[in-house]
């Protein structure tokens, strides 16, 4: 890759690893359900205009059902599920957690789709990585039933990040990512508004997270999604997907400098275990990459935008 598309991809690690700050400003005065819902609505305003303007919408309109699907079970769900867990839970950590989005869709692969079968060195990543979270369970989340349920909560929301890719690959394949993404958004904003509404808060909340959370919309989010499709058609999915594997040290860097948060041998262990099963089971670093053309995203490559 030249040295824009090494920036770009830098760029969006840095962005990526910094949501999960951001969600943990925002709950300092908002719900999660707050955090969640605005996060998929200024992510909606930022682009549905864009998908609108390169005509990406057209022929969503019979396609409600499966873009319904997919707003729930890999936008306002494990939105919804990582904020919650944030709670309880160090930002860093949620940050590393979902990089077992990569083992879920290894596993999935083997009774959804044949094609993305795992076997050998993946099925061995699938394992490494498994015992990173269990390292990370028994380092980190010995302190209370809440943090367990949390860490458990950012692992439910990657196995909906990687079911989600799956239902792109097979329902929604043909159609226009940017316009998929964009309509994905709109309907988790309906889907979370009433819960959101449900638990606004009384009082005004503070200007910090107000400002974390349209950063985590505006840039974490929208921003997020169009340097990514902006990778894929430069560089291709394969070297797209690398930012699944730096995005967690942003995560850890920011939780450590920013909120203080511990950085200890068996939280670096358990992240490296964690990111290195993650790599063999999506294929490894050094993947053949496809060719650099505008295609449909697919399984893995959807998640990565996540």
């Amino acid at each position: 890759m030249d040295r824009r598309s090494w920036t770009l991809l830098l760029a969006l690690a840095a962005i990526r690893g910094s949501s999960y700050l951001f969600i943990k400003i925002g709950l300092r005065s908002l719900s999660p359900e707050m955090v969640a819902f605005g996060r998929v609505a200024l992510a909606a305003l930022m682009l549905v205009p864009i998908a609108a303007a390169r005509g990406s919408l057209a022929g969503l309109g019979g396609r409600v059902g499966p873009i319904a699907g997919l707003a729930a079970v890999q936008v306002a769900g494990p939105f919804l599920l990582i904020a919650a867990a944030e709670q309880h839970i160090a930002s860093s950590l949620a940050g590393i957690l979902v990089s077992t989005t990569a083992l879920f869709t290894a596993l999935m692969a083997l009774g959804i789709d044949h094609e993305e079968r795992s076997q050998g060195l993946r099925l061995a990543g699938v394992a490494i990585g498994f015992l990173g979270v269990v390292l990370l369970f028994g380092v980190d989340l010995h302190g209370s039933s809440a943090e367990l349920l949390g860490g458990l909560a950012v692992v439910l929301a990657s196995a909906g990040y990687s079911l989600g890719g799956f239902l792109v690959k097979h329902r929604l394949r043909a159609a226009d990512p940017i316009g998929v993404v964009a309509a994905v958004m709109a309907a988790a904003t309906l889907e979370l508004a009433i819960p959101a509404l449900l638990t606004a808060p009384a009082s005004a909340p503070g200007l910090g997270p107000l400002a974390a959370v349209a950063a985590l919309g505006f840039l974490g989010t929208g921003a997020a999604f169009v340097i990514f499709y902006r990778l894929l058609g430069t560089v291709g999915p394969a070297r797209t997907m690398l930012v699944s594997y730096i995005a967690p040290a942003f995560a850890v860097a920011y939780g450590a400098t920013l909120l203080g948060e511990p950085f200890t041998v068996g939280i670096a262990a358990g992240m490296a275990l964690v990111v290195g099963g993650s790599v063999l089971a999506a294929g490894g670093w050094l993947r053949r990459a496809r060719p650099a053309v505008q295609e449909p995203v697919r399984g893995e490559e959807w998640s990565a935008a996540h």
